[in-house]
């Protein structure tokens, strides 16, 4: 049985993770898949790790913890754990707030306070996703509207973008993302020539490898950013930059040396030497409880977001509990933040690389995580070689994939209304912070809502109607509205009565006054469970409302006829 002719089969043909059978007869496909994905993992970890101002070993040990201890507590199979580019931003700006400057110049006391701070802020968000997930808060994912979160994570993208094209050109510089937006024709200007040709071609290979693989025959199987360490380390080493020196060139003059290097130990197994452990006074500071509630909301909003993504793409078609996905990984951010780790997620790009590798099972994730392990603790040398400008471009090419202009596209083709929230949400976290951004964009979306005839009664409380038809049939009549903030009731009364009481239900939503695109959205993923189980969905007079545009999520709105004259 070969890793393709799988894909076709049902869930229940894979074996029960608790089963030694399954980590026996399914090894060849995860431990194949695990070291395809490590190989990503390596410098995207290093280069997260640098530029959330944590140490670069910092990500490493998320990772290894994600996968030596979430793999065991969370039933998502194919999720791959660790640290997200989306949590840079707020992880910067946490160690800014306590006084680090993100190592830019060098690790300082102040560097090394202020992220002993952030590892207690870690470790106090992570005790609220432990809660969260106890308590069965996964369902308050559902809340929040897509176009925000979409505006809100294509910001992040741009951010990234901003912070980390200067590091790709040997520039150090600091500010405000617009700031530093409006000094970009200044960082082209002070590049450092050696610095700026390894950042610039990286970002190039990590552009152009994804087009042209394709046609590489077996080279195809290397991944973008490991083709840019074979480019990016032979010239570090070109230009020398273990040793400090300077070169002239056009009549300036320009310093080389390890700082543009990455930071590792120098000795076999000295990443146990640099173990940190929080300092928890910080955690009297009032200003901390900003950075753990932005820790643990918008981490745990990626987690699932990132974790209900990949069972869709799960070609045995499993379901995660979500509560018991935020639980592992909220005992996995405790541990990792305990030794100096960064915060942890379930992981999308790696995530679904690890689906493209023909991952079988979740110790496809155990098994990234040793080789992560096994590398960083046996060849920490050879870690040091890799320029900083090769991780800066393998983050901007990140940033590049969440600001995506098809994300901007396919958002503008849902409504016009879901593109202003979209757009709005991602201005207000650039001009403010993510927080405030996208309250913005929450705040907009209703207002959208009453501006089309919501009543405010409704915008909270679904109103519905529930007839029995027979025996293993039920009708669901929807009244008033079905909002994204009202989904939530909404979606618990689908449930208990169908999922639950396993019966079919016929959903009539031809008295809403609105149905938004979230709720359009979910209502395509909750058809889905109802499939999964053996039951339908039928969601009927949807017919009867006017779309906003032609996409299948638009929101759709009930016209009032006009009287007869």
């Amino acid at each position: 049985m070969n890793a393709t002719s799988t894909h076709s089969h049902a869930a229940d043909e894979i074996t029960p993770i608790g089963d030694r059978a399954g980590f026996l007869g399914y090894f060849k496909y995860d431990f194949l898949s695990g070291f395809l994905v490590f190989l990503i993992a390596l410098p995207l970890c290093l280069g997260i790790s640098l530029a959330s101002g944590y140490p670069p070993i910092a990500g490493v040990f998320t990772a290894i913890v994600g996968a030596l201890v979430a793999t065991f507590l969370s039933n998502s199979e194919l999720t791959i754990k660790g640290p997200a580019a989306g949590l840079i931003v707020i992880a910067i700006g946490c160690i800014e707030d306590f006084g680090g400057n993100g190592m830019a110049g060098g690790w300082s006391d102040a560097d090394a306070a202020a992220y002993q701070a952030a590892l207690a802020i870690g470790v106090a968000a992570a005790v609220l996703q432990i809660a969260f997930g106890l308590f069965r808060g996964g369902i308050l994912g559902e809340f929040f509207p897509s176009a925000a979160v979409h505006g809100m994570l294509a910001a992040i993208g741009v951010i990234i973008i901003i912070k980390q094209f200067p590091v790709a050109l040997g520039v150090s510089a600091r500010g405000e993302p617009l700031e530093m937006l409006r000094e970009f024709p200044k960082y082209v200007l002070e590049a450092n020539p050696a610095i700026a040709t390894i950042g610039i071609v990286s970002i190039a290979i990590m552009f152009l490898w994804p087009l042209i693989k394709g046609k590489l025959g077996p080279l195809r199987v290397l991944p973008a950013p490991l083709v840019v360490l074979l480019f990016a380390v032979p010239l570090g080493m070109l230009f020398d930059l273990l040793h400090a020196h300077s070169y002239t060139l056009q009549g300036h003059q320009y310093q080389l040396g390890e700082q543009y290097l990455v930071s590792m130990p120098t000795r076999i197994f000295g990443m146990f030497d640099d173990i940190t452990y929080p300092n928890f006074s910080a955690l009297s500071e009032l200003k901390a409880w900003k950075w753990v509630l932005m820790f643990f909301m918008i981490g745990t909003i990626e987690s699932l977001l990132s974790t209900k993504a990949i069972d869709l793409l799960d070609p045995w078609k499993r379901k995660t509990n979500l509560d018991r996905d935020v639980t592992a990984v909220g005992v996995g951010n405790t541990i990792a933040a305990s030794i100096g780790g960064l915060p942890m997620i379930s992981e999308i790009v790696r995530s679904k690389a690890n689906i493209d590798n023909g991952a079988h099972t979740r110790y496809a994730n155990l098994w990234h995580g040793v080789l992560l392990l096994l590398c960083v603790a046996l060849l920490p040398m050879l870690l040091h070689r890799i320029p900083l400008a090769a991780l800066a471009a393998m983050l901007v090419y990140t940033g590049f994939r969440l600001a995506h202009p098809s994300e901007f596209l396919h958002v503008f083709r849902i409504g016009k209304e879901q593109f202003a929230i979209f757009v709005t949400t991602l201005i207000a976290v650039l001009a403010t912070d993510l927080l405030i951004g996208i309250f913005i964009g929450i705040m907009l979306k209703l207002a959208i809502h009453l501006m089309n005839g919501v009543p405010i009664k409704s915008l909270f409380k679904p109103y519905i109607e529930v007839q029995a038809i027979d025996d293993t049939h039920s009708r669901i009549v929807a009244k008033e509205s079905a909002v994204f903030s009202n989904w939530i009731p909404f979606r618990r009364q689908i449930e208990q009565i169908g999922l639950v009481q396993h019966r079919n239900v016929v959903l009539d939503m031809s008295g809403a006054l609105l149905v938004d695109s979230s709720v359009m959205q979910k209502l395509e993923e909750m058809q889905r469970d109802f499939t999964r189980e053996g039951l339908v969905l039928d969601i009927q007079g949807l017919e009867n409302l006017q779309p906003y545009s032609s996409d299948p999520h638009a929101a759709r709105k009930r016209v009032k006829e006009k009287p007869v004259s």
